[in-house]
């Protein structure tokens, strides 16, 4: 299978594949940090996936590529090469599409007590495809930011490790079929969003549901517009 993009959720992804003995094709993503790839694991640096869809065809043993934490849109060359593409989206879909850690600020500013890791098929829109599995979590009262998106990223690999045996071993997976409802709403967060944020401090919640602590230094285009 191949993987696309980037960071300690990519690799956790991967890692956990190659623990099982499935097979790992290629991982594709940005240009990493030094040493944070691996010399086992064939690695594609890109900065647009749909220019080596062709080598993603080739690439491909089993048909299935999952993407993780992956802020490349798949287009028509990638979507017309036959793999089943599943992409992990942290947040419920379809009520909070786009960018995660930017609809995770609105859902904290809407009082949102739950959120969500998705696992859906990707098609033509973007976090449009049918949904397979969910993991809720709680988003308490009183959490900070940082503490909830932590939260999240556990879930986030949490549904990938529970949804990986039943991919990998049915091509034809549909999805686990007690899923929970697709959460209501329609919202996209994209760059729009994340330039809007500041006019909401004036909401009560603005301090908390924008607290990033430690992740600041990760989360340099959120950081960057909240200063």
């Amino acid at each position: 299978m191949i993987f696309v993009g980037e960071g300690a959720l990519l690799w956790r992804a991967v890692q956990h594949t190659l623990d099982r003995d499935l097979a790992v094709d290629l991982v594709c993503g940005p240009a990493p940090a030094t040493g944070t790839t691996r010399p086992d694991i064939p690695f594609l640096a890109v900065e647009d996936i749909n220019a080596v869809a062709a080598e993603l065809g080739d690439a491909g043993t089993d048909g299935l590529l999952w993407s993780v934490n992956n802020r490349m849109i798949f287009r028509a060359p990638v979507l017309s090469t036959g793999l089943r593409i599943l992409n992990i989206h942290h947040g419920p879909l379809p009520a909070y599409r786009g960018i995660p850690e930017v609809a995770l600020v609105y859902a904290m500013l809407r009082g949102e007590r739950e959120f969500a890791a998705t696992l859906h098929e990707v098609d033509a829109g973007i976090d449009t495809g049918r949904t397979l599995a969910a993991e809720p979590y709680p988003i308490g009262p009183d959490d900070p930011y940082h503490v909830v998106l932590r939260r999240g990223l556990q879930a986030c690999h949490d549904l990938f490790v529970r949804c990986l045996p039943l991919a990998a071993t049915d091509p034809g997976w549909r999805g686990e079929p007690t899923r929970p409802a697709e959460a209501a709403g329609g919202g996209y967060f994209g760059r729009k969003a994340l330039a809007r944020l500041p006019d909401h401090r004036s909401h009560p919640d603005f301090g908390r549901a924008t607290d990033l602590g430690f992740l600041a230094g990760y989360l340099p285009e959120l950081a960057e517009a909240l200063a």
